[in-house]
């Protein structure tokens, strides 16, 4: 279960001189009411320093499974494109989240690699993740088996 909502997104994305949409969103869902312009520049900080924390874990983990594939680096010149499938409102909405994960996965892999790496958001990818990791630990128990 995701934890985004559409709020984050419309609080994050606020460009009106006193964020008005970050307070009417802290009044409608925590109830709090006249908040100062500080206090919703604070909340802005907040979301910024969470999404960016999220992005970056969630581009490490997939930094380590290219690691483990060997797509890490480049083999003798060759460039091997990987294309990986993300699900889920939080990449596909809010812009801050995948562009920080996207920029994260360069400064780890470096330039050259990262050029052949492609992240698109897929619908239903949580379905066929669980589907392709079923399938895989199939074949695992197939070739324990002989």
């Amino acid at each position: 279960m995701s934890c985004w909502t559409p709020d984050m997104s419309a609080m994050h994305h606020d460009t009106s001189s006193d964020l008005r949409v970050v307070g009417s969103k802290l009044k409608d869902i925590l109830e709090i009411s006249n908040t100062s312009l500080k206090t919703r520049k604070v909340i802005v900080e907040l979301c910024d320093i969470v999404a960016t924390r999220g992005a970056r874990l969630s581009a490490a983990g997939i930094f380590g499974i290219l690691k483990k594939l060997g797509r890490d680096t480049m083999r003798d010149g060759d460039k091997q494109k990987s294309q990986i499938a993300m699900d889920g409102g939080l990449f596909e909405h809010y812009t801050k989240f995948s562009y920080c994960m996207e920029s994260t996965l360069k400064e780890l892999l470096g330039e050259e690699v990262s050029e052949n790496i492609m992240i698109e958001h897929s619908n239903d990818g949580s379905g066929i993740g669980a589907a392709l990791l079923a399938a895989s630990h199939s074949q695992y128990l197939e070739i324990e088996e002989s």
